[in-house]
């Protein structure tokens, strides 16, 4: 027991430690795990849990959210910036940690979404998130504000867990030079620090022609890299 107390008191002196933004996904994380009647003794004194309706689990509901994320994103429903000084410089606004907290979220419905097989769909909601990033890393100062250098690199997007998952969907759906050129400019847009490891991630699911279409991009990784 008296473990058990000390190991409570441990977590509870680094969650207070953490950022607001990283509180916000934790809070996320923890409300989809707790069934309703843990939530309501979870969050029950700050909302009215018992007006909450069950989401749909529906590959169509996951796609409609994440429809609704984009568009409202590219609306700057998200965007709120302040006044930037030394102090707050690396600082978040409440609207870039919701943007944050949201894409997360609908991050993992994707990686759910592939897991159970429904690549198609999770495909779709996947590329619809990529698009976010992109125009955030073409400079366009409408979806989110950074008070310090901005890009999607600051999401803090674990690409190895996303593209565990979305090759996968790329390689049940995609012919063999659309997967290898979706293949390449992923890599490039996001992780091309990565490439080998992200090429052989591709090479391991994808089909005989596919594997074809791949083979001068690691060609090309080999030489670069002596390998």
């Amino acid at each position: 027991m008296t473990s058990h107390i000390t190991n409570l008191e441990i977590l509870r002196k680094e969650l207070r430690g953490m950022r607001r933004g990283d509180l916000l996904i934790i809070a996320e994380r923890a409300i989809e795990l707790v069934p309703k009647a843990t939530l309501k003794a979870l969050v029950g004194d700050y909302v009215l849990v018992d007006d909450l309706e069950e989401a749909s689990a529906t590959p169509n509901a996951l796609l409609d959210e994440v429809q609704t994320f984009h568009v409202d994103s590219l609306a700057g429903r998200y965007f709120e910036d302040f006044a930037v000084n030394s102090r707050n410089c690396t600082q978040h606004s409440r609207g870039t940690d919701a943007f944050i907290a949201e894409f997360k979220r609908l991050l993992r419905g994707c990686i759910s979404a592939a897991d159970s097989g429904q690549y198609e769909v999770a495909r779709q909601a996947f590329e619809l998130l990529f698009g976010l990033l992109r125009h955030i890393d073409e400079c366009h100062d409408d979806v989110i504000f950074f008070a310090d250098e901005g890009g999607s690199w600051q999401l803090g997007v674990d690409w190895r867990s996303v593209f565990a998952a979305y090759f996968p969907c790329l390689a049940k759906t995609a012919a063999a030079a659309d997967f290898a050129s979706t293949v390449d400019q992923m890599i490039e847009d996001f992780a091309k620090h990565e490439r080998p490891r992200y090429l052989r991630s591709a090479h391991a699911v994808a089909n005989a022609a596919q594997r074809v279409a791949l083979e001068p991009l690691e060609r090309r990784a080999a030489d670069l890299t002596g390998g």
